[in-house]
């Protein structure tokens, strides 16, 4: 295979609050037969995370903003289909950083071959069995230190790390695991599918009273995705010794005035809780330990997933805005077709 052509979504300029069509350029580059060392990789899905909302604003953050003109980087899978790297043959599944692009060429090195489990398709390394699934289970134990018995509380519990986190709590021993969610179905998913003890939709009324109800007797950890009212929510409602684990917050992302914060983090200092902002990429060294739990849960059966699929790599934006707006059940992709 000599030339092949590539589209790619690139950020055209930074968005100022929400998104917009505009903000992005697809644009198609022309790829000749690989130099030595390099593998041409037709991706088979692309993922898109509400984290990338940030990387599109031009501040400080735990990893480098986009640069203008750059291809909306993240987590894709694909298979090799050129390879001028005897380490990488055609034919080899590979997860990789280069994101939103139908066919990338690049040095062998900045792909990482993945085992193909039988039965279980490539999308889930960018979940389940990837990124989001270690998230969730570096928050609750390297971050939260959950314990058997623990009361725990996730926000956004219907969307990808929600989904893997409300699993992992119960797996690990958790007592009573409680979620929220922006709507009844989504709300009736989290109990009927993933194993919540209880759920609540957030836009049904406050959060502080909602939780208080579906957690009499207190939270012990708390999981965050949203921030806003349901970490204000939490801090209300966690008992003495509790921890919260600050994943993101995703309320604050297209903001253009400065969000609110809790009133009340004076509970942090009367009920000696512990609250813990992290991100995956300072935990690589829980892959291996995270790999082997999840592949034995997914081999017993006790795990389920939902995936939200957009086909099409020139419908990337539109995916990326459906999910930053709670459209999504489960995990956000692109499927690339042929």
């Amino acid at each position: 295979m000599n030339n092949e052509r590539s589209t790619q979504i690139r950020l055209a300029r930074r968005p100022v609050g929400w998104p917009v069509h505009e903000d992005f350029e697809t644009v198609t580059v022309d790829y000749d037969a690989p130099a030595a060392g390099e593998v041409r990789v037709r991706n088979e899905f692309v993922s898109v995370d509400p984290y990338m909302r940030g990387r599109m604003n031009d501040v400080r953050s735990y990893v480098p903003p986009y640069q203008l003109g750059d291809v909306i980087a993240g987590a894709a899978v694909g298979r090799v289909v050129a390879s001028a790297a005897d380490a990488l043959p055609v034919g080899t599944a590979v997860l990789h950083q280069h994101g939103w692009t139908d066919v990338i060429q690049a040095d062998a090195a900045k792909f990482r071959a993945i085992e193909e489990v039988p039965g279980l398709p490539l999308s889930l390394r960018l979940h389940m069995l990837g990124m989001t699934g270690l998230t969730a289970y570096v928050g609750l134990t390297t971050i939260a230190g959950m314990r058997a018995g623990d009361t725990v509380f996730i926000s956004g519990a219907a969307g990808a790390v929600g989904t893997a986190a409300g699993q992992i709590a119960k797996l690990l021993g958790a007592g009573r695991v409680i979620g929220s969610a922006g709507s009844p179905e989504k709300v009736a998913l989290l109990t009927d599918k993933y194993g919540y003890d209880a759920a609540f939709n957030y836009k049904e009324g406050a959060v502080r009273k909602q939780l208080a109800n579906a957690a009499p007797d207190g939270v012990d950890v708390f999981f965050d995705n949203v921030g806003g009212d349901h970490l204000e929510a939490a801090l209300a409602s966690m008992n003495d010794g509790g921890r919260l684990a600050l994943c993101g917050a995703i309320t604050a992302y297209n903001t253009t005035e400065r969000p609110v914060g809790p009133t009340n983090l004076a509970n942090m200092i009367t009920r000696s809780l512990s609250m813990q902002g992290f991100t995956i990429g300072s935990h690589w060294d829980k892959l291996p330990e995270f790999t082997e739990q999840m592949s034995g849960w997914f081999g017993a059966g006790k795990i389920a997933y939902d995936e939200t699929i957009v086909d099409g790599i020139d419908n990337s934006v539109d995916a990326f805005l459906a999910m930053m707006r709670g459209a999504n059940t489960g995990k956000m992709l692109v499927r690339i077709g042929e």
